[in-house]
């Protein structure tokens, strides 16, 4: 599967009414709040400048989307006792409490680089993890969007399980947020408003970023090899038993799912597709699962920064491979560094 944006070429539907867009997405919120659903709908301001085919850029096409086709051996199943221990609700952000990357929400900015991010997040939390909860080394997810080029097409979209693979076989190097030089090399593009208007970041751009070149260097001086973190273990397990298994066994793993034009307006709640078109596909990271008012739902950290939703977070219907989330969770287990 690859998740991201798609814009293999620029549209420029001159005929496309931002407006009549933007009168559609209010539309939609309207009548998704006036249903009582399980989640709350907000018309999303942001949209004012953008057209469908904007939008529809930061994703990836449909039929490029689900085109991966994972390697059997990265393919893993829990025992039926492992799967039977896994509770009934469970959140890595209390779990595994004292490691910072869990609890922070990135930004990929105006870049299809959802891939990127979810596997970045995966392998910090992870490394944290795997150290008892010592390591709180953030993972480049620069060095994955720049170098990775079995990965797919860097800003417009990428294959989650391959970049574990790439994690396995070369090594990603260390790496924080837009302009932080803790690490070797910080993301290139600074944080923005997505999908909705915010005090404290500007609007996103219209169009996506160009992927950048890859740079074997660190920003910060330090050596580019010897800042390379490693995987002893690429993995990815399906469906709703093994994915619960796994994340609370291991940590949390990168999903994606199909975006409908209902979740453009998400604001809160537990989502489940109402209503609107397919946008394409987005790659995130699942932390854990809970129910609410007899609605089971996964936990789900997005990557446009903590203005958006439930301070970066989202909730989606969980048990019915609902927009296709429970297809595959990837995951690394994390190594000791290589000379």
């Amino acid at each position: 599967m690859t998740f991201g944006a798609y814009a293999v070429h620029q549209y420029t539907q001159k005929a496309q009414n931002t407006s009549t867009f933007t009168k559609r997405l209010s539309a939609i919120a309207d009548h998704v709040n006036s249903l009582n659903t399980t989640w709350k709908a907000e018309v999303p301001a942001k949209f004012a400048n953008q057209t469908e085919e904007s939008v529809k850029s930061f994703f990836m096409r449909s039929e490029l989307y689900r085109s991966y086709k994972t390697p059997k051996d990265m393919l893993k199943t829990h025992s039926f006792h492992v799967i039977k221990s896994a509770p009934e609700s469970f959140d890595s952000r209390t779990e595994w409490a004292s490691c910072e990357s869990i609890q922070e929400v990135r930004d990929q900015s105006a870049c299809g680089s959802c891939w990127a991010f979810g596997a970045a997040e995966v392998m910090s939390d992870r490394i944290c993890i795997h150290s008892g909860q010592k390591d709180q080394t953030r993972v480049s997810t620069e060095d994955l969007l720049e170098c990775c080029s079995e990965c797919g097409f860097g800003c417009q979209g990428g294959f989650p399980p391959a970049a574990f693979n790439f994690w396995k076989e070369h090594g990603v190097v260390t790496g924080g947020l837009h302009s932080d030089k803790s690490y070797c090399k910080p993301y290139a593009f600074p944080p923005c408003a997505h999908h909705t208007h915010s005090e404290k970041y500007t609007d996103c751009p219209t169009t996506i970023y160009e992927t950048p070149t890859c740079k074997k260097e660190c920003a910060n001086g330090d050596d580019y090899s010897k800042s390379k973190t490693y995987a002893a273990e690429a993995g990815s397990v399906t469906g709703h038993d093994n994915l619960r298994a796994e994340i609370s066994q291991n940590g949390p793993v990168e999903v994606a799912f199909s975006v409908y034009e209902d979740f453009l307006a998400y604001k809160s709640g537990v989502y489940q597709h109402v209503t609107g078109a397919s946008h394409g596909g987005h790659a995130v990271k699942m932390i854990g699962w809970g129910s609410e008012n007899g609605t089971d739902y996964w936990i789900i950290a997005n990557s446009w920064n903590e203005s958006w939703g439930e301070g970066g977070f989202f909730r989606i219907l969980r048990g019915s491979n609902h927009c296709g989330i429970e297809d595959q969770g990837s995951f690394g287990t994390p190594a000791a560094k290589r000379d």
